[in-house]
C-alpha cells in the first residue's frame, strides 16, 4: 500500500539503515494507506497557524542547506489542498537557498508546534515568483500588518508529508502563547488589586471616622 512520504525517502541506503537497526521488516510490511499527498483541514489549520518553518534545498555541490523562514502567524498560506505559498521577506542577502532551488527545486519543510509537541514535514517542489509579473498571488499571500520588505513569491507544489511522534520535542513558548496562557492570571491579580485598595479606603475612612470621634469626647473634671 501507498506511504507516500517513505516512498521518496527510502533509497536503497535509507533500506540499509533500517534493516541494520531492526526496522526494515516493519516498514516494509506496512500495510495502511497513507499517501498524504492531499493536505486536510487538519494540516491547514496546523500550518496557517504557524509563525516560522524550516526549508532545506540541496546544492549542486550536493550539500544540504537548512533555512529558517518567518514572519507572522499565517504567513505561510494553504492555496489548495496541494500548494502552499508565502511571500519572501528580506533577509541577510546570502541567497542560499535561492540559488540551490534555480538548480534543484526540490525541497523538505519541517514545520513545528513546540508548545503542543508536533511536527510536520513536507517534500515538495519549490516554484519562485517574481510579484511584479504575478500581480494576482499579491491578494492571496500578502501580509500587510508585516512591515517586512518583500522580495519575491515562493509556492510549494506538495509531493508528500507526514507527521512525526512527539518523542523528544521540548516544549518551548512564544511570547504571545505565554502572555494568553497568563491572562486569567493577570485578571485575577487585578480584581484582587481592586479589592484590596477598596478594602484599604474603607479601613482608612473607618480608621479617620474613629479618631474624629476620639477628639470630640470632652473631657471630664472632677473638683
Amino acid at each position: 500500500m501507498a506511504y507516500g512520504f517513505l516512498d521518496i525517502a527510502a533509497t536503497p541506503s535509507v533500506k540499509a539503515a533500517q534493516a541494520d537497526n531492526g526496522s526494515l521488516e516493519y516498514w516494509s510490511g506496512f500495510k495502511g494507506s497513507r499517501a498524504f499527498d492531499r493536505f486536510t483541514e487538519a494540516e491547514a489549520a496546523f500550518i496557517t497557524s504557524r509563525d516560522s518553518f524550516y526549508m532545506a534545498t540541496v546544492s549542486e555541490t550536493g550539500w544540504p542547506y537548512v533555512q529558517h523562514r518567518g514572519g507572522p502567524p499565517g504567513f505561510l498560506k494553504v492555496l489548495d489542498e496541494r500548494t502552499l505559498g508565502f511571500v519572501d521577506f528580506k533577509g541577510n542577502r546570502q541567497y542560499i537557498s535561492l540559488g540551490n532551488l534555480a538548480a534543484d527545486d526540490r525541497v523538505a519543510l519541517f514545520l513545528m508546534d513546540y508548545a503542543g509537541r508536533l511536527r510536520l514535514k513536507i517534500f515538495a517542489h519549490a516554484e519562485v515568483k517574481d510579484l511584479s509579473a504575478e500581480v494576482d498571488l499579491i491578494p492571496k499571500l500578502i501580509v500587510p500588518e508585516y512591515k517586512a520588505k518583500v522580495e519575491r513569491a515562493m509556492l510549494f507544489r506538495l509531493e508528500a508529508f507526514d507527521w512525526n511522534c512527539p518523542q523528544h520535542i521540548t516544549p518551548r513558548f512564544t511570547q504571545a502563547e505565554i502572555s494568553q496562557a497568563f491572562a486569567p492570571m493577570r485578571a485575577r491579580l487585578m480584581q484582587l488589586e481592586a479589592e484590596n485598595g477598596t478594602l484599604r479606603a474603607k479601613l482608612a475612612a473607618q480608621e479617620n471616622d474613629d479618631g474624629s470621634r476620639t477628639t470630640a469626647t470632652p473631657t471630664l473634671h472632677h473638683g
